[in-house]
C-alpha cells in the first residue's frame, strides 16, 4: 500500500504487515498505519519518546550481586565445645606442659580448647584441636 506522508514523501507499507497488525493487535486500518509509521520512525510518538527519555535516565546494574546489605549480628558468636574435646584439650595441655618443661620450651594457649603454640629453642609449633562435625545423610 502506498502512503503519502505530511511532508510530501511517499512510502510503501507492506500489506501483510498491516494485515498482521490489524489481526493480532485488533487495530483498525488507520491505527495499523499509524503504528507502522511510528515503529519505522516516519512519525514521532510523543508519549513513546517521553518514555524512552525516562528509560535512558535509569541506570541498570548488570552484576549479579545482591542489592541488600547483609547486617551482621551484634551479639558475639558462641561456640559450643563438647565435653570430650575439653577433656582431650586438658590432657594435651598437661602432656605438652611437661614435654616443654623437659626441653626448656614454652607452651602458650592461643585459643581456649582449640590451639596451642610450643616454642622450643628457635622453633615454633602449633597444635590445633579440631572436632569434626557428624556427616549428614
Amino acid at each position: 500500500m502506498k502512503y503519502k506522508l505530511n511532508d510530501g514523501r511517499e512510502i510503501n507499507i507492506p500489506d501483510d504487515e498491516l494485515a498482521n497488525s490489524m489481526e493480532k493487535l485488533e487495530l483498525t486500518k488507520d491505527e495499523a498505519i499509524q503504528l507502522y509509521l511510528e515503529d519505522n520512525d516516519y512519525e514521532i510518538n510523543a508519549e513513546q519518546q517521553e518514555l524512552d527519555e525516562k528509560a535512558k535516565k535509569v541506570k541498570v546494574n548488570h552484576d549479579a550481586k545482591s542489592t541488600k546489605v547483609r547486617k551482621k549480628s551484634d551479639k558475639p558468636r558462641t561456640v559450643k565445645v563438647s565435653d570430650t574435646k575439653k577433656d582431650i584439650f586438658q590432657n594435651l595441655q598437661s602432656f605438652l606442659t611437661d614435654y616443654c618443661a623437659n626441653l626448656n620450651g614454652n607452651l602458650e594457649i592461643l585459643k581456649e580448647n582449640k590451639l596451642f603454640e610450643l616454642t622450643i629453642g628457635e622453633k615454633k609449633f602449633k597444635v590445633d584441636l579440631i572436632e569434626e562435625r557428624a556427616k549428614k545423610g
